[in-house]
């Protein structure tokens, strides 16, 4: 009898594949419309988060922690809400930002803290804006359109060239792959026997199409799941 696919076992959620590290939340305060002014009182690096979370003390005692921009420092004053000055680091509402601008940390929803462009070296450019509405251009080239009264960090998250340098060795990837509570190394689906995974016993190949049905039982559903299409793209 072959084992239990990954997929499966990590379905179950047993401790060899939950996180156990509890993040630091990272959103914006909810205020009513006034000008906060800050200080960055200390920058912290988290495991399972390649950005660095900045954490703000602002004049009337109050703390938030926030995803730091490229290029701030400690002790930078930092401005948030309405009339905030356009500068790298600080928060302010999409109405007073101007268009061409790179910000990131964007809001869905008034009041929502910050969940859209969060990941390092990420930033969205805002496009243009009209009486309602402003539509952004995100990372993926997509177009999004957003309220005028949602908030958004100007600048792109910070650690942005953490791809340009190379894992080099096995054990980096390891401790990377720990700190995101992910299994490493992991073998293969072809280099396994046909009774351990739907792709092995083929001579190192699927030996069959790796597209997937959508409602495929847990045991088979590897591969391309519900692939639109498969194979190299022809050149025109």
């Amino acid at each position: 009898m072959g084992k239990r696919l990954i997929s499966q076992r990590s379905g179950k959620g047993s401790h060899t594949f939950k996180a156990k590290h509890k993040g630091i939340e990272a959103k914006y305060l909810i205020q009513e419309g006034e000008l906060m002014k800050g200080e960055v009182t200390d920058l912290v690096k988290e495991n399972g988060r390649h950005a660095i979370v900045a954490e703000i003390t602002f004049s009337d005692g109050r703390k938030e922690n926030i995803i730091a921009a490229e290029g701030i420092a400690l002790g930078q004053r930092i401005e948030q809400g309405k009339g905030a000055q356009v500068e790298t680091g600080n928060v302010s509402y999409l109405e007073d930002l101007p268009e061409g601008c790179p910000i990131f940390a964007i809001e869905k929803i008034a009041g929502d803290g910050g969940t859209l462009i969060k990941v390092a070296g990420s930033y969205a450019l805002l496009m243009a804006k009209d009486s309602k509405k402003a539509t952004l251009k995100m990372p993926s080239g997509n177009l999004l359109a957003l309220p005028l009264n949602v908030r958004a960090t100007v600048g792109n998250v910070s650690c942005g060239g953490r791809q340009d340098k190379p894992l080099v060795k096995a054990g980096n990837a390891y401790h990377l792959f720990k700190s995101k509570r992910k299994m490493y190394p992991r073998v293969r689906g072809v280099k396994m026997n046909a009774v351990d995974h739907p792709f092995g016993g083929a001579s190192h190949n699927a030996g069959k199409s790796k597209s997937t049905s959508r409602n495929a039982p847990p045991g088979r559903k590897v591969g391309a799941i519900a692939s639109s299409r498969t194979g190299r793209k022809k050149k025109n």
